[in-house]
């Protein structure tokens, strides 16, 4: 996400050199950089020379603290102003009319339909909603049937009518049995075109006025760059929607869209999809964007990921476990499962700080814990209970049944004791508690 930008932003700022006070002299050739940078990232020119010009006017004649460097000094003017152009605060959708009516807009292909089920996974779960999604992309022949695909998925219903061919009756319809069946939530997948037509426009903007829709968001795929932004400038003249909805975020080098699409629509970004699976979609927070994009991380995000899988009691019986050196293979596959549910590997060490440049050319797919598990599962039920049976013979066993190598077997056994070596002297030290308590303050950070 973003690494074009990042590493173009990380050269502008090493430029800027001198101490005391920072001057027009030395800090030309940084926004220079920094304009650049934006460019390449596909910003608008004027809006790339609008935050230059912001920044220059911020650091010029700023006292530099001995504490820090002018460069220091400069990555926090830019990340303030990266922050303010993506909007300052994050924008809460809202949801508090019963039920509340959602209305999803965009072009074909920009992905309305996958985060139509992801958000009403993320209200179902995390908002404790009763969401109803509803089809009516009648012209798409499988977008009806995605839909009820991805409800069935998520545990969601899904409303259709076989017998309605209109758009707008079928969202009536809807919106009246949600009513009567008492879902809170309406969610109204729409369809898309291939380029913005008259038609289309006429269409969602009578399906708007027949339902009256609280939120109204423009779904649009972030990898398309300065187009996205135009797309979503069009379609805002027409339906003046309530927010955006940036998908393929995790897909976007550049960047481009992400920090110009909130200055042009003056609408802010409400939610960003990181991924194809439902619980890939994070709300939007401006001022942990612009942490990411100058490398700083966001260990925030990543603590309340963490914090969405904490098990209280389970921690309790897992640290008891360890004081007495019970710590099994079972339990390190618990371990194992829990990681896998906060999102991709690669993205959760991108938000620990300074990892995400190391981890640029590192390949790590959704199965990075596949061959593991293949080696636990190939374990009998005493020998992931008592991992000191497995000798010479059982290893070589279990790397032929999870068709790994010894050498794998043994280096997953390395990693194990080195897992409860660090965890033993974690809780005898008190450090489990410590962590847990700097996790909860840390999660109560906005």
């Amino acid at each position: 996400m973003f690494e074009g930008l990042s590493e173009r932003l990380e050269r502008s700022l090493k430029v800027l050199k001198g101490q005391g006070r920072i001057s027009e002299i030395n800090v030309a050739e940084t926004v220079k950089e920094i304009r650049k940078a934006l460019l390449e990232a596909d910003v608008s020119f004027k809006i790339a020379k609008d935050f230059t010009t912001a920044i220059k006017e911020k650091a010029i004649g700023q006292n530099v603290l001995t504490s820090i460097s002018p460069n220091q000094l400069m990555v926090k003017i830019v990340h303030d102003e990266l922050a303010a152009l993506m909007g300052g605060q994050a924008a809460n959708l809202n949801i508090t009319p019963n039920p509340t009516i959602i209305l999803m807009s965009g072009l074909q292909g920009s992905g309305k339909t996958t985060f139509s089920a992801k958000l009403a996974n993320y209200l179902k779960n995390k908002k404790g909603k009763t969401p109803l999604l509803v089809a009516c992309d009648v012209y798409r022949p499988a977008a009806i049937e995605q839909l009820k695909v991805l409800g069935a998925e998520i545990g969601v219903d899904v409303y259709s009518d076989e017998n309605l061919k209109n758009p707008v009756q079928i969202a009536i319809a809807a919106v009246k049995l949600a009513h009567e069946k008492k879902y809170n939530v309406v969610i109204i997948d729409t369809a898309g075109r291939l380029a913005i037509d008259e038609q289309m426009m006429t269409e969602i903007a009578e399906i708007k006025k027949a339902v009256k829709p609280h939120e109204t968001l423009f779904v649009v795929d972030s990898m398309t760059g300065q187009d996205a932004v135009n797309t979503a400038k069009a379609f805002n003249d027409r339906l003046d929607f309530d927010g955006v909805v940036l998908t393929k975020l995790d897909g976007d080098t550049r960047g481009g869209a992400a920090l110009t699409i909130r200055s042009v629509v003056e609408k802010p970004i409400k939610f960003v999809g990181i991924g194809e699976k439902m619980d890939a979609l994070d709300v939007f927070y401006p001022e942990r964007m612009a942490d990411r994009i100058l490398g700083m991380g966001d260990i925030v995000s990543l603590v309340e990921r963490a914090q969405e899988q904490f098990d209280e009691e389970e921690a309790k019986i897992l640290q008891r476990k360890i004081a007495k050196d019970q710590f099994n293979f079972n339990d390190f596959l618990s371990q194992i499962k829990q990681i896998k549910k906060m999102g991709n590997v690669k993205d959760l060490m991108g938000m620990i700080p300074g990892m995400g440049k190391a981890m640029k050319n590192v390949d790590i797919d959704d199965n990075a814990f596949k061959n593991i598990e293949s080696i636990i599962y190939s374990m009998t039920k005493s020998e992931r209970e008592n991992p000191a049976l497995l000798n010479g013979s059982r290893r070589k066993r279990i790397a032929s049944g999870s068709g790994t190598t010894i050498q794998a077997v043994n280096q997953l056994l390395k990693q194990f004791d080195e897992t409860r070596k660090m965890m033993k002297m974690m809780t005898t030290q008190g450090g489990g508690k410590a962590m847990s308590n700097l996790m909860g303050r840390m999660g109560g950070r906005r």
